[in-house]
């Protein structure tokens, strides 16, 4: 088995792409109707989201801490992310050989944008972070 996707509810869905898209370079690979609701499924890299274009149920976090989402260059793309108005509660955290930031999207989802140099670090978290797309 291998994880796929994450799916997000969206109040917005329109902004909600426009936000993916801009903000995290996200691609939609598909928009249209299934399951009786509009459905976005978009790729960041080599992962995928999918978003419905429903409201978000309840009034707090469901079970959903953070997405995280591996990069390169973090403190260019957080300098970019700065300059589109992005809101973050501090600057790039940095321990050793892992730096990551926490930001903002739509609807109350929390992401981890987070760079590790593999070089740096010992097994098994380096094998486990080993990945043919980075």
């Amino acid at each position: 088995m291998d994880l796929h996707h994450v799916h997000l509810f969206c109040t917005d869905i329109e902004a909600t792409v426009q936000w993916w898209t801009e903000m995290m370079g996200a691609e939609v690979a598909f928009d249209g109707e299934m399951g009786g609701s509009r459905n976005v499924f978009m790729r960041i890299g080599e992962g995928r989201l999918h978003l419905y274009d429903q409201h978000p149920r309840g009034d707090q976090k469901n079970a959903v801490h953070h997405i995280g989402i591996r990069c390169t260059n973090l403190v260019q793309i957080y300098e970019t992310l700065k300059g589109k108005g992005v809101a973050f509660r501090s600057g790039v955290r940095e321990f050793g050989s892992w730096r990551y930031i926490m930001c903002p999207a739509p609807d109350g989802i929390l992401l981890e944008l987070f760079e590790i140099d593999l070089d740096q670090i010992e097994e098994p978290l380096a094998r486990y972070f080993s990945d043919a797309a980075m």
